[in-house]
């Protein structure tokens, strides 16, 4: 059954905006389908996978596009950046507007085609696996998640948070009496480790790189030390970086800096690693069922984890900035999970797994006061309560489906 996604409707909006959408996100997300499914009435469909079509791309860009009807869609394009000069000559013949759909994963290679040959032509969209407002099928358009008072909370889904969590939420496990969870995870690595990793750097050896994810996996929701992780797998932390840096352009993970009004101390800060998909979390880390997550001693993180990824899929779906969404921690290690800004409005969250939470949660909101340029912004503590209410003036505790 096909889950209607909120990216939809942006996809719509880019396709007037720009001659050429590009659709990027890691395997899995759904891609293809959401393609096929939204535009395929009106879209015509090439797939750089078939053998026949690859091979003419490659050896006859020219002879490719003559064979073929716009508009089009083509998908995992990144195997193919022959196309991308054509590409340009076709769209640059007319003014009109969303002819061309690629897809793929977002990796050095797409990226450093789409910047030569289509800058200025093509509007991106990066697009995350399943939220939970799709899974609970309470998509209301694309919608950015910024803090606000909510006057008519949403009605309880009645979902258990710690299974959805610990399932993940690619597409292709939503069904699970057909798919098996680990089995899932394990290829869903091996593919990656064989047909992403490969391609971005030369990694001499894949049981370190292994041992790297997980590391990260087991950090995920923290401080990113580089060294640290390096200690532990035994490699420097150049290699960490560098390393890290695949796992970004290929949307397993995300970095997210710390709010500093000083843009020179931003850069000197240390970030905070989150993965995009929790189920891959709990695969890499061995939690193998809800009540040993929900239970274990990493509840906290992983709960945290899955938050923030709701809140980045919220913004990517939307086609937003995801440079909106930061987290503050001063000198004296006063730390709030998430700022999102609106401008220059910082709305401050907090995350928190139990349903019942005190002042102590929201004490750090009063460090965003009188940052020079700035104002503060409603506030929420996202937490595992089942209802919406009052915690200060302009702050509340909210279940995780009003994200």
């Amino acid at each position: 059954m096909y889950i209607k996604r909120e990216i939809e409707s942006t996809i719509d909006a880019m396709l007037k905006q720009g001659k050429v959408v590009l659709v990027t996100g890691a395997r899995q997300v759904g891609k293809t389908t959401v393609l096929k499914q939204h535009l395929g009435e009106s879209f015509n469909y090439v797939s750089m996978d078939n053998p026949r079509e690859y091979l003419l791309a490659k050896q006859d860009s020219v002879l490719f596009f003559e064979s073929k009807d716009l508009p089009l869609i083509i998908d995992e394009i990144q195997r193919a950046p022959e196309l991308f000069s054509p590409i340009k000559w076709i769209v640059d013949q007319s003014d009109e507007k969303g002819r061309i759909v690629l897809s793929g994963s977002h990796t050095y290679h797409l990226m450093k085609g789409v910047s030569e040959s289509l800058a200025g032509r093509v509007r991106i969209l990066e697009m995350p696996a399943l939220s939970l407002r799709e899974l609970t099928g309470t998509v209301d358009g694309p919608r950015p998640y910024v803090p606000s008072a909510i006057k008519a909370p949403k009605s309880d889904p009645g979902i258990d948070v710690w299974s959805v969590i610990h399932r993940g939420f690619m597409p292709e496990l939503q069904d699970d009496t057909v798919v098996e969870w680990d089995s899932f995870y394990t290829d869903y690595v091996s593919s990656y480790l064989e047909r992403d990793v490969r391609g971005l750097v030369n990694v001499k050896d894949e049981a370190k790189f292994y041992s790297f994810m997980v590391a990260c996996a087991a950090r995920s929701g923290q401080l990113f030390n580089a060294t640290d992780i390096g200690n532990v797998v035994g490699v420097d932390h150049k290699t960490v970086k560098a390393w890290l840096s695949v796992l970004q352009a290929s949307n397993i993970v995300r970095v997210i800096e710390p709010f500093w009004t000083n843009v020179d101390k931003r850069l000197t800060k240390m970030p905070k690693l989150f993965f995009m998909d929790t189920g891959l979390v709990c695969h890499l880390t061995r939690w193998t069922t809800p009540e040993q997550l929900r239970n274990g001693a990493v509840a906290g993180h992983v709960f945290k984890t899955f938050v923030v990824s709701e809140v980045l899929k919220s913004h990517m779906n939307a086609g937003r900035s995801l440079r909106d969404v930061w987290f503050y921690r001063d000198s004296k290690r006063h730390e709030i999970d998430l700022v999102v800004q609106d401008g220059h409005t910082l709305h401050p969250v907090e995350v928190k797994t139990s349903a019942t939470v005190g002042g102590d949660a929201i004490k750090n909101f009063a460090y965003l006061e009188g940052l020079s340029g700035y104002e503060v912004g409603f506030g929420h503590v996202i937490c595992q309560t089942r209802e919406t209410y009052v915690m200060a003036k302009d702050v509340q505790a909210v279940p995780v489906w009003e994200i």
